[in-house]
């Protein structure tokens, strides 16, 4: 059995993680980097090639139309700035479509994207969530230990972040068979054997194929804003974290809590979840002891709750 920080193991990771991930098409950038206002270095990156320039600390950003990707830009240059004790500027410009054969623009056209560039927010004010977030990528590999298929991606604290995550991957419905997504608080790991999960239970939700392509995405992501938007009130703390398996036989989409035995909080959170998913009354959903499933052959335990 292989050891997790094989070099096997290692590659897989790098496949498992990037699975997760759409293609984003990166524009062409011009930073320039300055320790003080009349001291400058401009670096051009088009094409392998640079070019030095003299200018204030700037970044120019060409169609740049994905939100979380000028985030993700923004940030950049912040961090440059903070090595540098400069606050950044940022400004997108939308460039023109003349372009030599090298690939760079003609220089007369530069004087008209200067004027054409719109101005960005200097800091961009983000609303933070009350608790921090971290995303688990899991894809099964029998010839691994389970915990070897298990990666954190990445976590986040704040609406915008969230946002700019989950639109840059890939749909639940688009992941293959033996996959999984867990959205939990940082700290607490997606399995039964953590400390804050070991007592608790899970609020599942079982959805046939058909249901895939139709309803899967939209309950999932409903699950997630009840998390991040601590939907259940006073009893939102009882929440660890929600797990989606993409399965051959049917997917299922699971809310994780902390006590089983606090039924209060626990009929409150099935009851708040299944009216935010807006299931009919008809429908039943249950909740199962993280105790009682591990020692059961299949991965469906008794339910101890229903709502």
């Amino acid at each position: 059995m292989p050891a997790c920080g094989s070099m096997r193991v290692g590659g897989e990771r790098e496949r498992n993680i990037s699975e997760c991930f759409s293609p984003i098409k990166l524009p062409r950038v011009i930073l320039r980097i300055s320790k003080r206002k009349n001291k400058c270095r401009n670096i051009t990156q088009q094409g392998g090639r640079r070019e030095w320039r003299e200018r204030g600390i700037m970044c120019y950003f060409s169609d740049v139309k994905n939100k979380a990707l000028l985030q993700l830009l923004e940030k950049t240059a912040q961090c440059i700035a903070k090595l540098l004790k400069r606050t950044p500027y940022l400004h997108v410009v939308q460039e023109a479509h003349t372009f030599r054969a090298k690939g760079l623009p003609r220089r007369d056209n530069e004087k008209r994207r200067k004027k054409k560039a719109v101005p960005v927010l200097e800091k961009i004010e983000k609303h933070p969530l009350q608790n921090r977030w971290a995303l688990w990528f899991f894809k099964n590999v029998k010839s691994q230990p389970w915990q070897c298929n298990l990666r954190l991606v990445t976590t986040f604290s704040t609406v915008e972040d969230f946002w700019g995550l989950y639109t840059n991957i890939q749909l639940a419905s688009k992941l293959s068979s033996g996959c999984d997504y867990s959205i939990f608080k940082d700290g607490i790991e997606p399995m039964w054997e953590d400390s804050r999960n070991k007592r608790g239970g899970r609020w599942l939700i079982t959805l046939s194929k058909q249901q895939r392509h139709s309803d899967l995405d939209t309950l999932w992501l409903e699950t997630l804003l009840c998390l991040i938007g601590e939907a259940f009130e006073e009893y939102s703390d009882e929440v660890c974290g929600a797990v989606i398996n993409i399965r051959a036989k049917g997917d299922k989409i699971a809310i994780w809590t902390r006590e089983t035995e606090n039924r209060e909080a626990v009929t409150h959170i099935g009851k708040v979840y299944k009216e935010r998913l807006g299931l009919s009354t008809k429908v039943v959903i249950g909740y199962q002891a993280h105790a009682d499933t591990a020692t059961k052959s299949s991965s469906l335990g008794k339910n101890k709750l229903v709502v």
